[in-house]
């Protein structure tokens, strides 16, 4: 390791840009993209509950049963997060149900960023039904495109469509340097769940 002193100057200029509602990807291969996304919508809470805004999540991939660390804490917090598909693709048992749930879930999510009732969406996995066809991109895109003004979008998932990379403002990618699964060390709940 490198040892470097801090910064004593300021790196940037502050923009002068007005604020609005951003798209925010997080994308790659590597751990943590729900995670992040997660701790934006606790930020968005937090912040929200002074001004009377909402922040819902979706998860595209999760079952509405799902009960996971995220579940349980989130609706301790009163922070919404629903569940719209049914798991795993290789664990389903009927593909054309999991693309009507997703197209269905879909719906949903599209009200939830257009009705302008809140102040973050969080797009849980939605890189996966897009990758497998079961939604259309360009509907996804007009949608993110025509959203009110104020209303943020998080989308999470790995292979994010170019197109919604494009029209994102920020866009992170997670690189895999290293993961414990491959060493053969199974899931950890609260980790991994």
């Amino acid at each position: 390791m490198q040892i470097e002193s801090p910064p004593t100057e300021k790196r940037h200029e502050k923009p002068e840009g007005e604020r609005r509602g951003l798209v925010i990807v997080h994308t790659g291969d590597g751990k943590g993209k729900s995670t992040a996304a997660f701790g934006l919508a606790l930020r968005a809470l937090g912040r929200t509950h002074v001004h009377g805004k909402l922040v819902k999540i979706f998860q595209f991939m999760k079952v509405p049963s799902a009960r996971f660390g995220e579940h349980r804490i989130f609706e301790q917090l009163g922070l919404p997060i629903e569940g719209l598909g049914d798991g795993f693709s290789w664990k389903s048992q009927d593909l054309e149900h999991s693309a009507q749930l997703a197209r269905d879930g879909w719906q949903k999510a599209r009200a939830a960023i257009l009705g302008g009732e809140y102040f973050m969406v969080t797009l849980d996995e939605l890189t996966y039904p897009l990758i497998y066809g079961w939604l259309p991109l360009e509907d996804v895109m007009q949608t993110l495109r025509e959203r009110p003004r104020d209303v943020h979008v998080v989308v999470t998932g790995r292979r994010c469509p170019p197109e919604i990379i494009e029209l994102a403002d920020t866009v992170t990618e997670m690189t895999l340097v290293k993961h414990a699964f491959k060493a053969g060390i199974p899931a950890q709940r609260g980790i991994e769940d």
